[in-house]
């Protein structure tokens, strides 16, 4: 996916008004299953065939053959990520049946079956070779939103003021309850089997880019990464693009559910540089309390309790959702987003998060095949 700053070339009076704007950007991965059993199936290889040519640019194979992914153009206007990746999610699935099997939106693989292997590439062969065993289950399938910043430096201390925000964000994007034919007791599994990894954690405080520059030659000097794209922090600069990435969330199951985390995310940073430009001083987190937060937000959900990082006391995580969304108004305003989430905020609160949505399908019908086909049309949308 190529993301960019949020400068535009438009006629000067229009630049000038919108010069404070970001540009955002989303990157989805789906696991591909066996319509009957539901189970992971190795079929990236036969779906990627039946791609349509126009959009093969924005389709890629992930790190197991149940897996593919797909990332939509950089923009600033919330409508064209919604088309985009209606269109993006609609080709796929379609070219998903065509294969025989069927395109899930969904954090892990709910049915219990062999273990895909990892898609053929020498890195990944360098990733099995030194981590063994942490191949996470059947697909671990997250959501990865861009935000386009000015400068590294900025960059950095973006990540350094969202830290505190992103536990609320894991909670919103919770869509992973079961594994192995049963539930696990947490909102997002795949969150759990991802830590597996041992560059995974939220992102520490940095006092610089250089900083951040020296933490990551260290990670690879330890043998806990290969290379720069395995810090697998909650969220990083991109090795690729000038832009901020979150990555803490299992891929949402409907497009409205990722367009709302966009809005969301893309408020957080604005919000963070707004911060940062007054000379606002960042909430200090002690970094247990973060894991603390973010293991509560990956159990419970929305629909339990979160942890706020502002006293270290329980909440109900609906609250401090709506405390964070208070917080992002204006910059969710200026973006012209503000109406979008106030509406998508309610059909969440009207439906539930993923986790809640498979998990009131299950209770109706004790079927997780009931579960898969109804995460399938969440999907396609």
């Amino acid at each position: 996916m190529m993301a960019m700053t949020g400068q535009v070339a438009e006629a000067p009076d229009v630049a000038a008004e919108r010069a404070d704007l970001l540009t955002v950007g989303v990157e989805e991965e789906f696991l591909l299953v066996d319509p009957h059993t539901g189970a992971a199936v190795p079929a990236v290889d036969l779906v990627m065939e039946q791609v349509p040519a126009e959009l093969r640019g924005q389709v890629e194979r992930e790190f197991q053959t149940s897996q593919i992914e797909i990332g939509s153009p950089p923009g600033l206007e919330l409508s064209s990520i919604r088309h985009s990746l209606g269109v993006l999610r609609t080709a796929l699935a379609d070219a998903a049946e065509r294969a025989g099997v069927r395109l899930l939106a969904i954090g892990t693989g709910p049915v219990d079956g062999p273990v895909p292997p990892v898609v053929d590439k020498p890195r990944f062969d360098r990733m099995i070779e030194r981590f063994r065993l942490l191949v996470p289950g059947p697909g671990n399938n997250g959501m990865h939103v861009h935000v386009g910043v000015p400068d590294p430096e900025t960059g950095v201390q973006v990540l350094n003021h969202v830290r505190p925000w992103l536990p609320v964000l894991h909670a919103v994007t919770t869509n992973s309850p079961f594994s192995a034919g049963e539930d696990t007791g947490y909102a997002s599994w795949r969150s759990v089997e991802w830590e597996r990894w041992p560059s995974v954690a939220p992102t520490p405080f940095l006092e610089s880019h250089e900083h951040y520059e020296r933490l990551i030659r260290q990670l690879i000097a330890s043998g806990v990464m290969l290379d720069e794209g395995m810090l697998y922090w909650y969220a990083r600069l991109s090795a690729k693009y000038p832009t901020v990435e979150i990555r803490i969330g299992d891929v949402c199951p409907s497009v409205d559910d990722a367009v709302l985390v966009a809005a969301l995310v893309r408020g957080m940073v604005a919000t963070a540089m707004d911060d940062i430009t007054a000379g606002r001083p960042r909430l200090r987190t002690d970094h247990h309390l973060l894991v603390a937060a973010h293991w509560r937000a990956a159990h419970d959900g929305l629909e339990g309790n979160g942890v706020d990082l502002n006293d270290g006391e329980l909440r109900p995580a609906w609250d401090l959702l709506d405390q964070l969304v208070e917080r992002l108004s204006p910059a969710l305003e200026r973006h012209g987003d503000l109406a979008a989430v106030t509406d998508l905020l309610g059909e969440l609160r009207r439906h539930g998060t993923g986790a809640a949505r498979q998990r009131a399908v299950f209770a109706r019908t004790g079927s997780l095949v009931d579960v898969v086909a109804d995460v399938a049309r969440q999907t396609r949308g």
